[in-house]
Parts: structure tokens; C-alpha cells; sequence
């Protein structure tokens, strides 16, 4: 195995579809299914890069477009590259800027590409799928992703139909304008919930065949229903030794369908982001820390986590960060919500392993969904102690 450049080995699978795979980087390996945490511009909200690797983080993602606008890529370039920029020795991920783009309001898109306006200043910026590759390239992510155009839920046949035949003439543009092979260049599919588009799409992104490929266009508030039937009819179409990655998607709900049905590679910034307002994900389902109840709590967030936060800390203590609106409440709980889906998908990887994913899904799923969060297990605080 050539470590010095991207590969993915498939070991297993279960009898549901769910994937048990490793792949490899110039920054070290990845086991899969994963979650990958978010650091947009080339941080973690509220943790240091020790902290994130103390979780048990395998790779983070930053994002082309937030990092071209400040500092630029140019700049990451002549420090290094991201790694040594942001003191982050691990695999990166960096979005091509796609879905940030098509999301500003003001956008123009043509088959060139799109012009839309400084979100501080309103300069006119035009990006091109070679513009995107550039810009990653200078960053020097593990790996980088295609240009795309993200479309809106809902869209019409006509709509998606060309922004797909737009999507897929920018992956070969992307693939021709990439230089630095030691980067592996995903494709990405789109087509939206149309069953023909996305067959269409998927075809035509694996005869230009990238070392993975990810499926874009479902975490855009299409629901999971849909996102499941999405699933179901592409994931045969992919090749079984290439990474599948799902983009955007980031509630245990999500995770677990979307691995059930092969794929191998998530991304969200939801840990971090409902961490800042004092919302905690635990096995017995979301808290809100900041609620009363939690005022004299004397348990951890969640008993049978091992995290920095709930080997050390009570509720009551960060219920208090929060109520003083101390800075270390938005840490504390960061901490604890990245490890809690870095754990997920490594119970999920064991469940795989041992073929019991389904079993694995159901109780998992029945206990996180169940009425009564308040304390967890009615035992003893679990792992706390006292500093």
C-alpha cells in the first residue's frame, strides 16, 4: 500500500450494507465509517487542534472558499500549506466552496462558472471550477473536492437536469486543471432527488474516475425520508473500492441510515455549532445544559462517555459557564459533543466488524430517542471524579 498517496481498502461489510473500510493519506490513515469534524476557516469553534486530536479525531475538513477570502490560499501556501498553518498533523479535507457559493444570496451562475460579492466588503469575486482547484491545490488538503453547483430543495426536473449536465462538465474541468497528484480529487454527484439524474450523474463521474465520490444535494432541507431514497437508488451505482462520502450530514439519525446504506465518509458542523448554545448530544438523546433543571446536577453530560468534559466535569459546573457565559462552557461542551460522534462511529465500525450493525442501529436509536434525558442510567455518576 502506497502511503504516500490516497487509497481506500474495502475489509468488510455487513449483511445490511454498511461498510467497513480504511483509507490511506500522506497524513496518516482513516478508518470508515467516519465523521468528520468541521473546522471552516482552519479552526475548531472553541477547541485547539490538541483538544480535537484528544477526541479521537481522525481527519477535520476546512472549506476552499472562507480560507481563499481570508487569509488566502496564496499566503497558506507560503506557510506550509494548511497542516503546518493551522498545526494540524492529520488528514484534511477541504470543501471546494460549492455549497458556501450557492448559498450567498446575489449569486449569477453560467456555465463558466459564478460571480457573487464579498461578503464584507461587496467586491465582485468570479470562481471557476480552475480557480477552485487552484486554491486547493495551494492549501495542500489530503483531499480536495470537485466544483459543483448545489442546488436548492425543492428544484425542478429541468433546473437539476442542468445544473447536473453544468456539475459534470466542471468535474472534468476540475480533474484537467488538478496538479498535484499526491492530492486525491473527489467527484461529486448531484441531480437531486431524481432517481434518472442521479444514475445519469454517477455514471459519468466514474468513467472519469476519481479515487472517491461524494453525493451532494442532501442535507439542502430535502428531510431524511428523502435523503434514505436518494441513498438507495445511488449507492449501487458507485464502485465497491472507491470512498462514498455523504456531505453535510450530521444527527445521529442521518449517520446511521446513511451508513446502512454503504456509505462511509460524513461531515457536519452541528457538534460545534449546537455545542456554543449549550445543546449536548448524549446516548439518551439532546440536552439543553442551560436549562434549570441542570442547575445542581452533580452527573456528567453523559454517564458513559469518556471525554475530557465528563471524566472532569458535573452539569451543575458547566450549567454555571453558561449562565456567567464563560468561554469554557462553549469548550467544555465542543469536547464533548465532537467525541460523542467520534464515538458513534467507532461503536459502528465494532457493530460492522461483528455483523450486528442492524442490532447495533435498533437499540442505539431506542435509547437515544427514549422520553426520559434527564439523568441517563438511574446508577451512580459513572466515570466523574473530582479534579
Amino acid at each position: 500500500m502506497n502511503k504516500d498517496r490516497f487509497s481506500f481498502e474495502l475489509l468488510g461489510q455487513d449483511t445490511s450494507g454498511a461498510r467497513l473500510g480504511k483509507f490511506y493519506t500522506p497524513h496518516g490513515e482513516v478508518d470508515t465509517p467516519i465523521f468528520m469534524p468541521v473546522g471552516t476557516a482552519a479552526a475548531m469553534k472553541a477547541m485547539t487542534m490538541e483538544q480535537l486530536k484528544a477526541t479521537g479525531a481522525q481527519i477535520m475538513l476546512s472549506n476552499a472558499y472562507h480560507l481563499n477570502i481570508q487569509p488566502g490560499s496564496a499566503m497558506i501556501e507560503k506557510f506550509g500549506g494548511l497542516h503546518s498553518f493551522m498545526g494540524w498533523n492529520g488528514p484534511i479535507l477541504t470543501d471546494s466552496g460549492g455549497f458556501q457559493v450557492f448559498s450567498l444570496p446575489g449569486r449569477k451562475v453560467d456555465d463558466q462558472g459564478v460571480s457573487f460579492r464579498h461578503e464584507k466588503n461587496s467586491n465582485l469575486i468570479r470562481l471557476t471550477p480552475e480557480d477552485s482547484i487552484r486554491i486547493q491545490n495551494e492549501l495542500g488538503a489530503d483531499i480536495i473536492m470537485a466544483f459543483d453547483e448545489c442546488v436548492e430543495y425543492p428544484t425542478t426536473y429541468e433546473y437539476a437536469k442542468q445544473s447536473l449536465d453544468r456539475t459534470l462538465n466542471w468535474a472534468k474541468r476540475c480533474k484537467d486543471a488538478h496538479k498535484k497528484k499526491e492530492q486525491a480529487l473527489f467527484g461529486i454527484s448531484q441531480g437531486a432527488v431524481f432517481k434518472d439524474l442521479r444514475k445519469e450523474g454517477i455514471q459519468a463521474l466514474t468513467d472519469l474516475d476519481f479515487p472517491g465520490y461524494a453525493l451532494g444535494g442532501l442535507s439542502v432541507g430535502e428531510g431524511i425520508d428523502n435523503m434514505k431514497k436518494v441513498l438507495d437508488f445511488s449507492t449501487p451505482w458507485l464502485p465497491d473500492n472507491k470512498p462514498r462520502y455523504v456531505m453535510g450530514i450530521g444527527l445521529p439519525d442521518d449517520i446511521l441510515e446513511a451508513v446502512e446504506r454503504g456509505v462511509d465518509m460524513m461531515d457536519c458542523v452541528i457538534p460545534t455549532k449546537y455545542a456554543r448554545s449549550g445543546t449536548l448530544f448524549t446516548n439518551w438523546g439532546k440536552i439543553r445544559i442551560s436549562n434549570r433543571e441542570f442547575k445542581t446536577d452533580k452527573f456528567p453530560v453523559d454517564t458513559s462517555c469518556d471525554c475530557y468534559t465528563c471524566t472532569n466535569f458535573t452539569r451543575a459546573y458547566i450549567h454555571h459557564l453558561f449562565a456567567a457565559n464563560e468561554i469554557l462552557g462553549a469548550t467544555l461542551t465542543s469536547i464533548h459533543n465532537v467525541q460523542f460522534f467520534l464515538n458513534l462511529t467507532k461503536q459502528i465500525r465494532t457493530a460492522i466488524k461483528n455483523r450486528c450493525f442492524l442490532k447495533y442501529k435498533a437499540e442505539f436509536l431506542e435509547l437515544y430517542h427514549r422520553k426520559d434525558k434527564k439523568k441517563g442510567p438511574s446508577s451512580k455518576p459513572g466515570k466523574y471524579k473530582k479534579r
